[in-house]
């Protein structure tokens, strides 16, 4: 157990994986602490401020036992895969539950997914069941899929016994969002949580003081909001808070950690720019997380000021999570760094030959963490690719400062401009400064003279306009807070940034927006 009593360096020179032989995550977030407390709180749904519900370990074993019976009589056995497709709630966490303890696949599905994202996914995993809400889902009649329903099912005093899954048994099947290419099933094996936890705990300042209660924003389908907070609360024992909403609003948050006195936050980096930009204030917080995006010395400082708290960015992706983190209670949080290695991941930067270097170069992760995935889904040549030698590449770049990892962006995200190497996290941190931007994306636009010039796109604030003068304006700024020579040399002003369902700009549409440009052909 990681503990504020031993120095980061000691922990993480200590630190060693205990895997049993036999793993099953429905043990390690239900079963487990229904037996020992079966009254515990588990869930405290918040969709409805004014009238909390509360769940406890015993009420989310019988759910999830309900849903594993029904699980059972629709012909569903190990190694089957299993679709779950709903929002935050009590029945979600029991499908993951309840398909885990069969010895099944669950798989993780956005309900922003359109009908060919879904057909897409539940094609490629072979899915024989999907576990809906009570919307309509469109596109789920046309595949050869049974569609289960559970709200308002008779919850039965059957209770099912977990298989004896090994730490490698397959779990989970959790789909890149695709912002490249075609998504990609990164399947996991039972041990996935457990590699999961280290980080969350550091993250959170030592999840699991007294009191603690934990929520998120971010969609329970996402890696992010799965894996760093509703299954390692509950294997934590730490309350989860689950809240529908169709979007996130500043002030529906506010209402949420009031109401359910929440203390501990995963805010995705979209939602803290949207509380920023209402000039939004928060108490009560003991801890604020945040990845899939870099903050920037910026957005820390706010969080100081406007949450009470140091923001600790952490890092990782679909395929290998919670690699990486800030923790600010026990070390110093560095601006512009995503943190320092996650006791039990052996993360570092290396170059093209695979060798740890000092230089920039690619953010790699040694085989042996418990969070790494067991492959990519019938993808053979793809799973060796995102290998070199021992090193599972991240597909980012990064340096070493100071001790700690800076991320320079996206392999393909770099700008390289008049022979300077730009990335765009740092402009746009930059721009972030500006009174007038809401959020930004930036990205390079192909040059004949510069290989590529900086090219941003800016949001501007509500009741801002966007002017030639206000461009020119930006321009300054960056050649003050960043550097001169990665100013951007253009600047548009649209109305919204193209975005994942997880909340990360997708920079690859906006080159394909800044070729278009170029060619005389913008939208």
């Amino acid at each position: 157990m990681i503990t504020r009593d031993r120095d980061y360096d000691t922990t993480y020179g200590q630190f060693r994986w205990d895997i049993p032989a036999f793993l099953n995550m429905a043990v390690q977030t239900c079963d487990d602490w229904a037996n020992r407390a079966p009254d515990r709180l588990a869930i405290l749904d918040a969709t409805d401020c004014d009238n909390l519900r509360r769940y406890s370990y015993g009420d989310l074993r019988r759910h999830a036992d309900t849903m594993a019976q029904e699980l059972i009589n629709r012909g569903v056995t190990a190694g089957d895969r299993v679709g779950v497709l709903r929002s935050q709630d009590i029945w979600t966490a029991a499908a993951h539950i309840a398909i885990w303890k069969l010895g099944a696949v669950s798989i993780p599905l956005f309900k922003l997914f359109g009908s060919d994202a879904l057909s897409t996914r539940l094609r490629d995993a072979g899915a024989r069941v999907v576990i809906v809400d009570g919307d309509d889902h469109a596109g789920l009649q046309d595949l050869d899929v049974q569609v289960l329903r559970p709200d308002g099912m008779p919850l039965s005093d059957q209770m099912i016994e977990p298989l004896r899954t090994m730490p490698d048994t397959p779990a989970v099947l959790i789909y890149t969002s695709g912002t490249t290419g075609a998504p990609k099933g990164a399947l996991h094996g039972h041990r996935v949580l457990t590699g999961h936890i280290p980080g969350v705990v550091v993250s959170h300042d030592f999840l699991g003081q007294p009191e603690d209660c934990i929520w998120t924003p971010a969609d329970w389908a996402w890696i992010g909001g799965l894996f760093d907070v509703l299954m390692p609360g509950l294997a934590l024992g730490v309350p989860v808070v689950a809240a529908r909403a169709s979007k996130f609003t500043p002030d529906q948050a506010r209402a949420i950690i009031t109401a359910a006195g929440v203390r501990n936050v995963f805010f995705p980096p979209t939602a803290l720019r949207m509380l920023r930009a209402a000039d939004a204030t928060i108490t009560g917080l003991r801890s604020v997380a945040s990845g899939g995006e870099p903050l920037g010395a910026e957005m820390l400082q706010w969080g100081r000021d406007a949450l009470g708290v140091t923001i600790n960015e952490f890092y990782g992706q679909t395929e290998c999570n919670m690699t990486v983190s800030s923790c600010g209670a026990w070390f110093e949080n560095a601006p512009g760094a995503i943190g320092k290695p996650v006791p039990g991941h052996q993360v570092d930067i290396i170059d093209d030959q695979g060798h740890p270097t000092r230089a920039e170069g690619d953010i790699a992760v040694v085989r042996g963490s418990a969070s790494m995935m067991l492959e990519y889904w019938n993808q053979p040549k793809a799973t060796q690719e995102k290998f070199r030698g021992d090193w599972m590449l991240t597909g980012d770049r990064g340096i070493w400062r100071d001790g700690y990892i800076q991320f320079v962006g996206r392999d393909d995200d770099v700008i390289t401009t008049a022979g300077y190497r730009v990335g765009p996290s740092e402009i746009e941190d930059c721009l972030l400064t500006h009174p007038a931007v809401a959020t930004v994306g930036v990205v390079g636009k192909p040059d004949p003279l510069r290989t590529e010039v900086v090219k941003a796109y800016v949001v501007v604030k509500p009741d801002v306009s966007a002017t030639d003068a206000l461009a020119q304006d930006l321009i300054d700024h960056v050649k003050h807070c960043a550097a001169k020579h990665a100013y951007p040399r253009e600047i548009t002003f649209l109305d919204a940034l193209p975005m994942t369902v997880t909340g990360k700009v997708i920079r690859k549409e906006l080159r394909a927006r800044a070729i278009a440009e170029l060619k005389g052909h913008a939208p």
